[in-house]
C-alpha cells in the first residue's frame, strides 16, 4: 500500500469546512497526526524521509507536528534529530533548539503538512540563527498553496511525500 493509500484509509484525510494553520480556508483537511500516531504508516513515511537524509547531519522538525516525523526519519537513516521549539523556554536553559549540534552542520527539516511554508520557515530561521545550514525541507504532505515558492525565496528546496492533487485525485 502507497503512502497516500495509508493516509485516505487511515482517515487522515476529512472533507467539510476547515480554518488551516496559516488562516486559509478550506474544503479538506489532512489529520497527520491520525497518521503519525499510527507505528506502521509512522514507519512508512520515515524509510521514504530517509533516503533524502543523506548528507545531512541532523534532520529537524518544529514541535509538535513535525517531530514525530524527525523521530521516525532519524531512527529509519541514522542521523541524529534536533527539535525546534516555537518559543524559547521559561526554563532552565532557554533553548530553542533540542540536540547535540555544531554551528556549519548541514539540517535537512522535515514538515508533516505544508499549505505556505510558515511553521517550515520559522524553524529554518531558528537553525540558520544557530549557525545551521538549511537547504531542503521534506513534508508528508504539500498542499501544494504557496510554500514551495515561499521556500524557494529562503534558498530551500521543498519536496513533497504525497502532494494534495495525489490525495485528492478523484474526490473532489
Amino acid at each position: 500500500m502507497t503512502l497516500k493509500d495509508q493516509l485516505i484509509a487511515c482517515g487522515a484525510v476529512k472533507f467539510g469546512d476547515f480554518t488551516l494553520a496559516s488562516g486559509a480556508k478550506s474544503n479538506y483537511y489532512v489529520d497527520i497526526k491520525k497518521a503519525s500516531t499510527n507505528p506502521v504508516i509512522l514507519k512508512a513515511i520515515g524509510e521514504a524521509i530517509a533516503p533524502h537524509a543523506k548528507g545531512y547531519d541532523h534532520i529537524a522538525g518544529m514541535e509538535l507536528g513535525a517531530v514525530p516525523i524527525a523521530v521516525t526519519a532519524s531512527l529509519a537513516s541514522g542521523i541524529p534529530y534536533l527539535i525546534v521549539r516555537k518559543e524559547s523556554k521559561k526554563y532552565g536553559t532557554g533553548k530553542r533548539i533540542e540536540g547535540d549540534f555544531q554551528p556549519g552542520a548541514r539540517v535537512l527539516v522535515v514538515e508533516d503538512v505544508t499549505t505556505t511554508g510558515g511553521s517550515s520557515l520559522q524553524a529554518i530561521e531558528v537553525l540558520r540563527e544557530a549557525g545551521l545550514k538549511v537547504d531542503r525541507c521534506i513534508t508528508v504532505v504539500d498542499r501544494q498553496q504557496g510554500a514551495t515558492g515561499h521556500m524557494a525565496d529562503a534558498h530551500v528546496h521543498l519536496s513533497g511525500l504525497v502532494t494534495a492533487k495525489e490525495l485528492l485525485e478523484g474526490r473532489v
